[in-house]
């Protein structure tokens, strides 16, 4: 049974240093600078054997309205009522504070359980604060460091009253019974969910396009650029199929990047897009695949993931016909290792093409999953070899190539064995290469070709 833990408090008491402490990750950005957090993130947790879900929130600050702050307020609001239990964070080192008191009070009055939690407790700096949070009335509170990893010991046994009552904590003898073997080889199972990451430049509508697949205001909208930071994860059900959604930082051209958050946040995005199967590139209807679109996409096809565009805001473009043409052209001159590439016009507003999207996304991930059997594989290669031999050696002698095979998928990767592999022209390649797209139907992924030499490896093995 699943079991989730909300992580609040007032800007900079340590939140997001707490969840990357329990998730045994830096998944969220930790900076000095009160308000980095805007949206919230969720991640799996571990504490003494105890696996739950943890939710990092942005800072409690109270503003009413429709301001950035009161968008990321009604955030944490939601976090609140699903959550099984909520951390009140107070930072022991700066003692409570207005804020706090008044943070306290309001949470007293939701149904949702509340632990106090008193972190930078290590050393004697805070133990004035650690004291004067008595006076909260949340009952006693739990000393941690979150930095240091102090008082893990004593956070887990304030949850476990709360996870035995939910049904979410049994013992380790249990534990051990009913453990599944296959867990350890989770990342075979074809049952766990396709991680699709939604990246664009700043202000493209990459948030309101995640929050109309998941058919929710999950993520943090507004007319603000630059509003998301962390590449938010979001795991949901598309026709029954898990499917694991990363919202992230626009990507802007790297000489316009000073901030350090900003920094921050684009390794994040670029890490998230390392991490990903298929990745959505969110561009504005109104500047089409421009210098930076392009040098995304690019960024896309080199670490090898399946790409997806998608052109938003498509229902204020006058005329559809050109602009899909520009593009098209666009893509031919400028992407030709993504040669097919799947483009869809949406509007993440009102929803309109977003379903289309999707099917994109599934019909590209399976592309990039394909596999060709080696004898298919090589029946073709002769023909192409037919049509059009490699260029002769110096003097005359013939290029002679030998066998190819499919070494991996997650992109279709092939090596070629042949005699002189240094010699074979990057021309001829990038013909094959071709020749595999069309022959395979592999639109749109990166195709990676490697020319080998020697005896081949896979030449006794059945594929």
């Amino acid at each position: 049974m699943s079991f989730t833990v909300a992580i609040i408090g007032r800007p900079n008491v340590g939140k997001s240093t707490l969840f990357n402490r329990l998730v045994g990750k830096r998944l969220a950005i930790v900076h000095d600078l009160p308000g980095v957090t805007r949206d919230r993130r969720e991640g799996r947790a571990s504490l003494l054997g105890f696996d739950f879900t943890v939710i990092d929130t942005a800072g409690f600050e109270d503003h009413g309205g429709d301001s950035v702050e009161a968008r990321m307020r009604r955030q944490t609001d939601l976090a609140v009522s699903e959550a099984d239990v909520a951390l009140l964070l107070i930072d022991s080192r700066a003692g409570v504070t207005p804020l706090d008191r008044h943070f306290a009070d309001h949470l007293r009055r939701l149904p949702t359980p509340v632990i106090l939690v008193a972190n930078k407790c290590e050393g004697k700096a805070g133990s004035p604060g650690l004291y004067e949070s008595y006076g909260l009335g949340m009952g006693e509170p739990v000393p941690v460091s979150a930095e240091h990893g102090e008082g893990m010991y004593e956070l887990f046994e304030a949850l476990r009253p709360f996870a035995e009552k939910a049904g979410a904590l049994v013992d380790d003898d249990e534990a051990d019974e009913f453990a599944d073997p296959a867990d350890a080889n989770a990342e075979d199972d074809p049952a766990r969910p396709l991680t699709m990451v939604i990246v664009g430049r700043p202000n493209v509508g990459k948030s309101t396009l995640g929050n109309q697949l998941l058919g929710r205001d999950r993520l943090l909208t507004g007319p603000e650029a630059g509003l998301t930071r962390d590449a938010i994860a979001v795991e949901w059900l598309h026709r029954g199929r898990p499917v694991k959604l990363v919202d992230t930082a626009g990507l802007r051209k790297k000489a316009q990047i000073s901030d350090a958050i900003e920094k921050m946040s684009v390794s994040n995005t670029i890490e998230s897009i390392r991490r990903a199967e298929v990745v959505v590139l969110v561009m504005d209807a109104a500047a089409i695949l421009d210098k930076q679109d392009l040098t995304i996409a690019r960024l896309v096809v080199e670490e090898g993931r399946a790409l997806v565009i998608a052109i938003n805001k498509w229902d204020m473009v006058d005329d559809p016909q050109t602009a899909m043409k520009r593009l098209r052209d666009r893509l031919e001159t400028s992407l030709p290792q993504a040669k097919g590439v799947a483009t869809v016009t949406l509007s993440a507003l009102t929803g309109k093409g977003v379903e289309r999207l999707m099917d994109a996304v599934l019909e590209t991930w399976d592309v990039w999953n394909r596999r060709v059997p080696t004898a298919q594989l090589n029946r073709w290669l002769e023909e192409m070899i037919e049509r059009h031999p490699p260029p002769a050696l110096p003097g005359g002698r013939r290029y002679k190539i030998r066998y190819m095979t499919q070494a991996k998928a997650r992109p279709p990767t092939f090596a070629l064995f042949a005699t002189k592999p240094d010699e074979l022209p990057e021309s001829y390649v990038r013909y094959l290469i071709n020749g595999l797209r069309e022959a395979f139907r592999m639109p749109g992924v990166p195709i990676r070709l490697y020319v080998r030499g020697g005896k081949n490896p896979y030449a006794d093995k059945d594929a």
